[in-house]
């Protein structure tokens, strides 16, 4: 397999053409996707994907990498009007040792927070506290990606 390839069980090489992939992802550039994290730790956790199977940012294009950078603006403006949060967590985990659960394909995570909220559950209590299912999220900011992606 080359670089670049699409491996049979990647999952973000394989979410653009499977049912639950399509029902995550909440949209489409040509570059690249935004998905919803299956496993979020707070509702509207998003991730930006590359549509190329790439596992660094040098093996990106130019115009990859510029795609990424203006979703991630997109994203901060679709989460703002959703959700109001506090703040965003924007960040990539580069290498297992870094925190990647899938360290072969490059992806970017949005994650709203808010003063307060219960993101320690997940560290201290091994358990995640989600005021909305991600398929409610899904029909949320599907209509914002649409109306924001204009602008």
């Amino acid at each position: 397999m080359t670089r670049g390839e699409e491996p049979p069980g990647c999952v973000f090489c394989n979410a653009p053409s499977s049912e639950h992939g399509k029902q995550l992802i909440v949209h489409h550039a040509p570059l690249c996707y935004v998905i919803l994290n299956l496993y979020p730790y707070n509702a509207g956790h998003l991730m930006i994907v590359p549509r190329r199977h790439v596992g660094q940012l040098a093996q990106l294009t130019r115009e990859e990498l510029a795609e990424m950078a203006l979703l991630t603006q997109l994203c901060e403006r679709v989460l703002t009007e959703a959700y109001q949060p506090q703040g965003i967590n924007v960040g990539m985990n580069l290498g297992r040792p870094a925190g990647a659960g899938i360290v072969d394909h490059l992806h970017t995570h949005l994650v709203p927070r808010w003063n307060g909220d219960t993101n320690f559950m997940s560290v201290v209590g091994e358990v995640r506290v989600l005021p909305e299912e991600v398929p409610q999220t899904a029909e949320r900011l599907r209509p914002l990606f649409v109306k924001l992606a204009g602008l």
